[in-house]
């Protein structure tokens, strides 16, 4: 679960962003299709690489 946590805090940043309430991180990792999981890690670590 810990590879998924800096995705999920990006998750959970975008649903505040738009004014939505965000999923638990266990809905997050078993409802989210692989290519979803996929595009939130791969875009926390670019913010992390750019910040």
């Amino acid at each position: 679960m810990a590879q998924y946590r800096e995705g999920y805090e990006l998750y959970c940043k975008k649903c505040e962003q738009f004014n939505l309430e965000p999923i638990n991180i266990y809905y997050y990792i078993n409802k989210l299709s692989q290519e979803q999981l996929t595009y939130f890690n791969e875009a926390a670590h670019e913010r992390k690489l750019v910040v």
